[in-house]
């Protein structure tokens, strides 16, 4: 058992440290702007931490509602130690990619709101403007803002 809790841990713990690669290599990518390498790396993202979410289960059903540092606690000093380290490995590894899923976030909402804020300078500049003149009947003439192709009669 205690293999096995630990073989679970150690999958843990460099799955998080892959997803950290990953991240990193998101936000390059987000930088480039490169979005067809950042929506193939997002599918390798999104199963990996399906993977991560799988071996916590499987740790829970292992451990029985029994914490982790708890058991760390009733194994000898040098097996205890081991578990620790593997816990602590986690942590960081979880509080890094946490940070920099943070960064990824930003940046990819500041490149969304600039786009946005792009196409709707363009779509401003394509709409046809707004102007008061006279008709052939001596009146202001009847405007229509929306776009049109065709105008007049058939």
């Amino acid at each position: 058992m205690f293999a096995q809790i630990c073989g679970n841990l150690h999958r843990q713990a460099k799955g998080l440290e892959l997803l950290g690669e990953l991240q990193r290599e998101e936000y390059d990518l987000l930088l480039k702007r490169d979005s067809e390498s950042i929506s193939s790396l997002e599918f390798s993202i999104h199963e990996l931490l399906r993977q991560l979410a799988v071996e916590r289960d499987e740790l829970k059903d292992v451990m029985q509602s029994t914490r982790v540092l708890e058991y760390a606690e009733l194994l000898p000093e040098e097996d205890g130690d081991k578990v620790r380290e593997l816990m602590d490995s986690i942590d960081r590894n979880e509080q890094a990619c946490a940070k920099q899923a943070e960064r990824n976030s930003s940046l990819s909402l500041a490149l969304l709101d600039q786009s946005h804020d792009l196409m709707t300078y363009l779509y401003g500049q394509i709409q046809p403007k707004q102007e008061n003149v006279y008709s052939a009947k001596g009146s202001y003439a009847v405007n229509r803002p929306q776009a049109s192709i065709i105008s007049g009669r058939l």
